[in-house]
């Protein structure tokens, strides 16, 4: 019975583990806006976007439209002539670019300028998690503890080579400082909060490497304390939740007066339908949300196997 039930939480943590992987490249939430000047039948899903761990992608892709069916205002003469003339051409729709235009008419950042700390980071931090549920499926302190030194090694050896050693670093910063100040021409502000998130990447990476000392640690000195192996990545979906709906309030509490619409701060819409001013807003749950509710799903069953066992003597 006990072999059985050690089997079966390897089982559930190790199919956990390849979910949690395979979680990182899907679409994880979508957003859309709609509104009477994007008729469905050029627009069947809105200005539609879709957040991934490592970024925000078009969620428009297939759809084919003309440049005249979005022209809304006054380019200027020679603008206008050049956008007339492109006018029987079509092409398809970055819906990000979109969406940050639109964004934009009401003071708002860009898309890109949101998490990127977490964007920045994001796959260090899922080498983090595996790191964990690939010890957590060993039942023994002293297998646990190797597995976890071996994979904290690798996956700081692989932030510190790509962050501060390939320029990745530079890389996420550049990507910052040109999302953040696409509509803002403010160079010396720029410049300090890229500065400030150089600091803050710095820190959150020093802060991973304490985590993972931590953990190993705690898995060394107390039996119990492996239960966080897998609780901890099964706790994601809330986690990911608070830290969206936070950087939600972030955009719609930091208007700036660029806009050429004055709206007063709002909470954007976390789950569900919204309105704000002419648009509706959809927000939902999409395949990588349900892929991290998998994980979930298969390792609460693990945590209670294992945690049962130790009680019994068995682990």
């Amino acid at each position: 019975m006990a072999r059985s039930s050690t089997q079966t939480t390897r089982l559930l943590t190790l199919g956990a583990l390849l979910v949690l992987v395979a979680t990182f490249f899907a679409p994880i939430w979508w957003v859309s806006l709609t509104a009477p000047n994007y008729p469905p039948d050029a627009f069947p899903d809105g200005i539609r976007i879709h957040f991934h761990f490592d970024g925000v992608f078009n969620g428009c892709k297939g759809t084919v439209i003309k440049d005249s069916d979005i022209y809304q205002g006054d380019l200027g003469d020679e603008r206008e002539e050049e956008f007339r003339g492109q006018s029987s051409q079509k092409q398809s729709l970055d819906c990000v670019h979109e969406m940050n235009t639109i964004n934009h008419y009401v003071g708002m950042y860009p898309i890109d300028a949101g998490a990127p700390v977490e964007r920045g980071l994001s796959r260090y931090f899922f080498g983090f998690f595996a790191a964990m549920l690939a010890a957590f499926a060993f039942p023994a302190r002293k297998t646990q503890t190797t597995v976890l030194a071996l994979g904290f090694l690798a996956v700081a050896a692989w932030m510190g080579g790509e962050m501060l050693g390939a320029g990745r670093m530079g890389e996420v910063l550049e990507h910052y400082r040109v999302a953040a100040g696409a509509y803002f021409n403010e160079p010396a502000i720029i410049a300090r909060w890229t500065a400030n998130l150089e600091l803050a990447l710095k820190v959150t990476m020093a802060g991973l490497v304490a985590a993972m000392l931590v953990v190993l640690a705690g898995v060394w000195y107390s039996r119990p304390f492996s239960l966080l192996l897998a609780l901890i990545p099964a706790l994601l979906p809330i986690f990911f939740l608070i830290d969206y709906a936070g950087w939600l309030w972030f955009f719609g509490h930091n208007l700036h007066p660029w806009g050429a619409f004055t709206v007063k701060a709002f909470m954007p819409t976390v789950f569900g339908e919204g309105k704000v001013a002419q648009f509706s807003t959809y927000s939902y749950p999409y395949i990588g949300y349900g892929m991290l509710l998998l994980v979930t799903g298969l390792l609460l069953p693990a945590i209670l196997l294992r945690r049962k066992a130790m009680r019994e003597g068995q682990a």
